[in-house]
């Protein structure tokens, strides 16, 4: 919930508008809903006009020509408006015909229709802000040899565009942002939804160092196990991959083996903490590789659920108990069937979102709006209590 006194205290920059694209309606609507509920508690007067369309949803399309080729069609007029514009580039379920062909939309599609509505929208909103929760090509952030540095490129060509703000989650490497050090980039974490959705699942979890560990999968995903360790005040391990750099398959270097550098985990439920899921693979023998080292419960955390190569091996790693959930977040598409895993835990994050779009529209701090360890140790001791008096 945003902070109703701050906001009572700050003008909007602008009238706020949403453009969802068509990968992000579900998002879109959900996002609508929550600011809408939010506004109605502002008191009446003065900020009443400001506060109280019936939606603030853009109608906004990109149909394609028979060839594949697209335009971006604004419905309706932003001219004055602080328009946030939502994109979900790992949506695949979208499709789209060329010459009679079916194709489904890949990152590079749904990169080219944003642009779309914002070469449409340039020069008459007053502000645009992009939400790409997946930054579009964050894996390719960094050269090491004749290759194209795409994310980089993406982000400067988004800001030449126009565009004010770049919001996303998780950046694989959120340096990238040195590509347009003078606009606007943020990068934020889900941990308090984590946790949330992981303590509501399973109440009776203990969050102390004697039973939970935090683990990071590889060196990469290091800050965000120290986070969730100290926050919790539990100790972490980290696993180390080592890879065959004489060999390239699928764009990558293989992974040879993971070496586990940490405490003994034998009887401890044990946290995955990492950003993305793709295809699983290096995740999934993380934690096997826990389970064989005596862990009790082994719970994966990942920001991003792509399941790239489907779900049969999530649940042959369930049934042999190496798995006991998955948690990640809606910010991407999931596929239906994934929802009636009996492992997979969603974390909603439409609220949180709504949050940022709201305060970004006041343009007040957001810092002081978002406190997620203040949340998170507000979220523990309620845990705590509820454990004592149960116990």
């Amino acid at each position: 919930m945003p902070n109703i006194k701050l906001l009572e205290n700050a003008l909007p920059v602008a009238p706020l508008k949403i453009a969802a694209l068509k990968s992000c309606t579900a998002m879109g609507e959900k996002i609508n809903q929550h600011i809408l509920g939010f506004r109605k508690e502002f008191p009446t007067g003065q900020l009443a006009c400001c506060h109280y369309p019936d939606t603030y949803l853009l109608d906004c399309e990109c149909p394609r020509f028979g060839t594949g080729e697209a335009k971006g069609i604004l419905n309706e007029s932003s001219r004055g408006k602080d328009l946030f514009i939502l994109v979900d580039v790992c949506n695949h379920s979208l499709t789209y015909t060329v010459n009679g062909l079916t194709n489904h939309m890949s990152p590079d599609d749904h990169y080219q229709d944003l642009k779309r509505i914002i070469s449409a929208a340039t020069g008459k909103a007053h502000r645009i802000n992009v939400i790409m929760p997946f930054l579009y090509e964050s894996r390719q952030h960094k050269r090491t040899k004749r290759e194209s540095l795409d994310c980089a490129f993406a982000l400067q060509e988004l800001v030449e565009m126009g565009v004010s703000n770049i919001i996303t989650f998780d950046a694989h490497d959120p340096r990238v942002q040195n590509a347009i050090p003078l606009h606007g980039f943020d990068n934020f974490n889900p941990p308090y939804q984590f946790m949330k959705a992981l303590l509501q699942t399973e109440p009776d979890l203990p969050l102390d160092k004697e039973h939970l560990m935090i683990v990071s999968p590889d060196e990469g995903a290091m800050h965000r196990a120290v986070y969730f360790s100290n926050v919790i005040g539990v100790n972490m391990g980290m696993f180390y991959k080592r890879r065959d750099y004489s060999v390239v398959v699928n764009g990558k270097n293989p992974i040879v083996a993971h070496e586990f550098l940490g405490d003994d985990v034998r009887g401890k439920h044990v946290i995955v903490v990492d950003d993305m899921i793709s295809s699983g693979d290096s995740i999934l023998d993380v934690a096997k590789q826990l389970k064989e080292r005596g862990a009790k419960k082994v719970f994966l955390c990942a920001c991003f659920g792509l399941f790239t190569e489907g779900l049969d091996k999530f649940d042959d790693y369930y049934e042999r108990g190496y798995v006991h959930r998955v948690i990640t977040t809606n910010l991407t598409y999931l596929p239906p069937q994934i929802c009636q895993k009996p492992y997979f835990i969603k974390a909603d994050l439409s609220k949180f979102l709504a949050v940022i779009i709201d305060a970004l529209n006041h343009d007040i701090s957001i810092g002081s709006v978002l406190n997620p360890t203040e949340k998170i140790h507000c979220l523990l001791e309620e845990h705590r209590k509820s454990r004592s008096i149960s116990g």
